[in-house]
C-alpha cells in the first residue's frame, strides 16, 4: 500500500509540473506512473514496513541460533565429560574387581579350610 501511495504521490507531482506544458496531464500522469510502477516491479522492492518485520524475525533467529549453538557446546562438553570420567572409573574399578575376588577366594578358603579342621 505504502508503494502505491508513493507511485501516487510522485505521479501528481510530476503530472502538476508538466500540467503548463501540456494539455493533458492526466495522460502523463498516468503513463509516469505505469512506467514507474514497470521500474519498481522490476527492482523487486519492499515496503519499509516489511523490511522491518523481515528484520525483526532475523534478529529473532539469528538470537535463537546462538542459543541453540550453546547449548550444543554445552552438551557437546557433558558428553566429552561424560566418556572421560566412565573410562576412567572402569580403569579403576578393575583392580577393585580383583580385590573382591581375591577377598572372595580366601573367605572360601578359611571357610573351607575350617570345615577340614572339624
Amino acid at each position: 500500500m505504502a508503494t502505491q501511495d508513493l507511485f501516487s504521490r510522485l505521479a501528481q507531482q510530476v503530472g502538476d509540473r508538466l500540467q503548463d506544458a501540456s494539455h493533458a496531464p492526466e495522460d502523463i500522469q498516468r503513463s509516469v506512473q505505469g512506467v514507474m510502477r514497470s521500474a519498481f516491479d522490476r527492482m523487486e522492492l519492499v515496503s519499509r514496513e516489511d523490511f522491518d518485520i523481515l528484520m525483526e524475525v532475523l534478529q529473532r533467529t539469528r538470537s535463537r541460533v546462538e542459543a541453540l549453538e550453546a547449548q550444543v557446546a554445552a552438551l557437546e562438553a557433558a558428553l566429552d565429560v561424560g566418556q572421560s570420567a566412565p573410562v576412567a572409573a572402569a580403569e579403576g574399578a578393575e583392580p577393585a574387581a580383583d580385590d573382591a575376588d581375591d577377598d572372595a577366594r580366601r573367605n572360601d578358603a578359611a571357610t573351607s579350610g575350617g570345615d577340614r579342621e572339624s
